[in-house]
């Protein structure tokens, strides 16, 4: 009797049925979603399928929602991506039902070159993130203090791959 239980719950594990392996926890970049909108043929495209296929689960704060809706709605994205301001909200809205919200206990002010930074990276820290991931790794070079890895869009889908 134990044999067969065990080989069920062997079976049901492989399916992705039941898991002990947890999803990772990740904060994209606002660069990210910025290169999604521009190309369908990129590894920023593509890491929107995985996490609607909730391969992943990403984390999101007020400001840093702010931060995705103001640089997406800017007249150079929103043309070059061929989207309207209400394409935009409607994204936007979507990306909020899929993302875990991340409340912003702590501050940790000034860690970035760039002011726009912060937030992700607080964002990151606050939410118990595994990785962030951005295209321009070399901007959180103080990630490293915290411990958090800092991955490229394309490097983040080839562990998503290996952890499946």
């Amino acid at each position: 009797m134990l044999a067969s239980v065990q080989v069920l719950v062997d079976s049901l594990a492989s399916a992705h049925i039941i898991s002990d392996m947890k999803p990772v926890r990740v904060v994209l970049d606002t660069n990210v979603l910025v290169a999604a909108s521009r190309s369908r043929k990129g590894a920023s495209f593509t890491l929107l399928h995985a996490l609607r296929e909730r391969r992943y689960v990403a984390l999101g704060s007020v400001p840093l929602l702010l931060e995705y809706e103001a640089v997406l709605k800017r007249p150079e994205h929103l043309l070059a991506g061929q989207r309207t301001e209400a394409m935009t909200d409607a994204f936007l809205d979507a990306l909020c039902l899929l993302m875990e919200p991340v409340h912003l206990h702590f501050l940790w002010r000034p860690q970035m070159r760039d002011p726009a930074d912060e937030m992700v990276l607080e964002t990151a820290l606050n939410g118990r993130a595994d990785a962030l991931v951005t295209l321009n790794t070399a901007d959180f070079g103080a990630a490293e203090r915290f411990r958090l890895t800092v991955l490229t869009p394309g490097a983040f889908l080839r562990r998503l791959e290996e952890d499946s």
